[in-house]
């Protein structure tokens, strides 16, 4: 489903004008208000496109929306030494304006499903089938726009009826409550929030066998129950989800099938390239729609007020990622940790595994003859020739959700041109949150969760895990730092994850990132000089690095600050534990939840 049609300028909060006294009003059809349009299906379909519309912009998911939780994971570091540095360096301040695009795209989303879901009232039951879908999207977006917010900010403010709009206090609505403590009362009434709203939106949307434009973009059964199931395991509510991700599940995997059938594609980069072929396949669960290359406009457009006909509706993710020498902007980097750590284990016929080819650009002779081969783009790639991210500092590429490996153009077309689909959730996201749900719930790793953790590792040719050679403790370290890394490493969530498994509230966990997060800088010109041995892919020995981005982290600072700005305008809001740097980690051992010692 590709997104033609804009948004309109009512659905942003604006409310109504309305006349003072009883003299002739003459409206103009061709300028809707908020009382006269969104009271038929028609309108409201138009609605729901301006929501799909919202979720590819600047903040949500076109460029820095994406790209903040890729760089504050340990997976990719921030080659430029600019624009991504404070979130890189998990200590931004509250000044940093790029830290509130996200917090203003995702309010114009909520905005425009609030005034969807004031339209269709009555039981749920009551509904057309029509109207039911319409709801039903209404409420995963919504969904979808609290749990990046609460992700991102910890304590949003929260706003649920349109009707909030038409007064003051209504828009400057308050992020506390009497007797809160802390940010994280707020944090908790957000979620109860997105956990009510994924749940209602999984009764209400058909799944994606139902065929069209459920099977091509649009949000499904399958994808609110995916991301209800995402929201429980914030919450380490491990028994309910491990219920719903087998819902999900094919029956041949274990699970119900009740929400479509999803499987893994035989080829994982069928999941990282654009086009028909590609997009929207059978281990899509949810994906955010680009235009193809050859069917974009001209305009880049960044922000949500803009209303270019001839918008390109591409992303940006490939102008961050590409090399400085290809047009790109050279600013994100792959860590030398996942690197090496796609390098540590061959596949059962002695090659490298595929995924590496998929997510880092790099040189590798086992790429001779394999999918399009060693190419940087459309030139040809040698054992000799170092490709980095950034000349000044060096860095490994990230090719996924690029078109490094495609050879579709020679170099990067920047702006917001890139047509690959992001997939934000995978089949294969199900099957190894499933494993790691079964481990928690059992103490220690049932044959099910072993064999959900193989069927992933099996399709990059893995040789299988061994329950006899995990235990508790053990088996979430192979999830966590070794499967999930490799099958979703650069890919937006792992920022999120650190935090729900409390990674931060650890000495040994935050010691781990700050060995992951670790690099030497490195250029072509002085390793020519003989001035350092190493090379870009080299692992990087923590005690001697040129940096570790994880070094500088402030207590509080694994969510963003609420822009400064934003308080200012609004003297009801709070700032979270980042305005304060005060750490989070008594509120995490309050819910009775622990943290997985490190287990080398």
């Amino acid at each position: 489903m590709k997104l033609y049609k804009l948004s309109f300028a009512l659905l942003l909060g604006l409310g109504t004008m309305t006349s003072c006294s009883d003299k002739l009003d003459v409206r103009d059809p061709n300028r809707q208000t908020s009382e006269t349009f969104g009271n038929t299906a028609d309108d409201l379909e138009e609605c729901i496109i301006a929501c799909y519309n919202h979720i590819r912009m600047e903040g949500t998911y076109a460029r820095v929306g994406y790209n903040i939780d890729v760089t504050r994971g340990d997976e990719v570091w921030n080659s430029s030494q600019v624009w991504y540095m404070p979130f890189d360096d998990t200590n931004d301040a509250v000044t940093d304006e790029i830290n509130q695009w996200s917090w203003r795209d995702w309010y114009y989303t909520i905005n425009v499903c609030n005034f969807v879901l004031s339209r269709v009232t009555g039981e749920n039951d009551a509904l057309t089938e029509r109207y039911k879908q319409i709801k039903g999207q209404a409420l995963f977006i919504r969904g979808l726009a609290y749990y990046n917010l609460a992700g991102y900010y910890q304590n949003p403010a929260l706003v649920t009826d349109y009707s909030q709009y038409s007064s003051l206090d209504g828009l400057y609505v308050s992020n506390v409550e009497a007797g809160d403590a802390d940010g994280n009362a707020q944090y908790d009434r957000v979620l109860d929030q997105v956990e009510k709203d994924f749940l209602e939106a999984m009764a209400l949307l058909p799944s994606k066998t139902l065929g069209g434009q459920w099977a091509k973009g649009r949000a499904t059964a399958g994808a609110a129950a995916g991301y209800y199931a995402r929201t429980l395991m914030v919450r380490h509510k491990y028994s309910e989800a491990l219920a719903v991700l087998k819902d999900i599940m094919s029956t041949a995997d274990g699970g119900s099938q009740k929400y479509g059938e999803y499987k893994l594609m035989e080829n994982y980069g069928d999941n990282f390239q654009e086009g028909p072929n590609f997009e929207n396949n059978d281990e899509s669960i949810f994906e955010v729609q680009f235009l193809d290359l050859d069917s974009q406009g001209t305009d880049d457009e960044w922000t949500p007020v803009n209303t270019s006909p001839n918008a390109t509706q591409g992303h940006a993710i490939e102008s961050n990622y590409g090399p400085g020498d290809f047009g790109g902007w050279a600013d994100l980097s792959v860590s030398p940790w996942l690197y090496n750590l796609f390098k540590a284990e061959r596949t059962t016929n002695g090659t490298l595994d595929p995924r590496l080819y998929w997510t880092v650009g790099t040189y590798e002779s086992d790429w001779d003859g394999y999918a399009y081969g060693n190419v940087c783009y459309t030139t040809s790639m040698t054992a000799a020739n170092f490709v980095v991210t950034n000349n000044g500092y060096g860095g490994l590429p990230i090719a996924k959700n690029t078109n490094f490996r495609t050879g579709l153009y020679d170099k990067v077309i920047v702006g917001l041109h890139c047509g690959i689909n992001l997939r934000l959730m995978r089949y294969s996201d199900v099957l190894l949150r499933a494993a790691e749900c079964e481990n928690e719930v059992n103490k220690g790793p049932t044959d099910q969760a072993i064999e959900w953790v193989n069927m992933v590792r099996r399709r990059a040719g893995l040789a299988d895990l061994k329950k006899a050679d995990f235990n508790f403790d053990k088996f979430f370290e192979q999830i966590a730092n070794v499967e999930r890394p490799k099958e979703f490493g650069c890919e937006f969530g792992r920022g999120f994850d650190l935090i729900r498994w409390g990674f931060y509230y650890r000495a040994d966990r935050l010691q781990q990132l700050k060995e992951h997060a670790a690099v030497n800088f490195w250029t072509k010109a002085d390793y020519e000089k003989g001035l350092y041995q190493y090379t870009p892919k080299d692992a990087v020995d923590y005690t001697s690095c040129s940096k570790s981005s994880m070094d500088s982290y402030v207590q509080g600072h694994e969510f963003l600050p609420i822009f400064q700005g934003t308080l200012n305008a609004n003297p009801n809001l709070v700032g979270n534990s980042a305005n304060k740097s005060s750490s989070n980690a008594s509120y995490f051992s309050s819910k009775g939840w622990t943290v997985h010692p490190v287990v080398k």
